[in-house]
């Protein structure tokens, strides 16, 4: 069975992620909002925590695993640290299961801007999550496999 394909575009599920923002007072909600995504994420498998799969310059441990269906990509991910690990998570309910067109075509740094998630975070915390994003849109951009 493949993995599910998304039913909304990025701008409705961005939309969607702005509107929980909005709707949650100060950043320290926000936070914790963000920590609570990252607790829905599935386990990542051994298999995947792999050094290949570690994303370099995060302030933590962050593993993220590519299933490449061909014009589709999804994507697994884990981290050791709460922050990061619901960083990856809301970025895996924008980017995973999304065609590579799409992948390369959403501006993530103004989506990130809008949800005002950078200005959250440590700069440490913000250069990681930019270097996830730069690993998204590399698997997109490597050949279909």
């Amino acid at each position: 069975m493949s993995p599910p394909v998304p039913t909304e575009s990025l701008d409705e599920v961005l939309a969607d992620l702005k509107d929980s923002f909005d709707l949650l007072g100060d950043w320290e909600q926000r936070l914790a909002y963000v920590i609570e995504l990252g607790q829905g994420l599935d386990p990542l498998p051994d298999a995947d925590r792999l050094e290949a799969n570690l994303v370099p310059g995060c302030a933590a441990r962050v593993w993220l695993a590519v299933e490449d269906g061909g014009e589709r990509l999804w994507f697994r991910a884990d981290s050791d640290s709460a922050i990061s690990k619901g960083n990856i998570a809301l970025l895996l309910s924008l980017y995973s299961g999304r065609t590579r067109a799409e992948i390369l075509d959403f501006d993530a740094r103004a989506a990130l801007d809008a949800l005002g998630l950078p200005q959250a975070l440590t700069r440490q915390r913000a250069n990681g999550l930019n270097q996830m994003v730069g690993r998204i849109r590399e698997a997109a951009l490597a050949p279909a496999g």
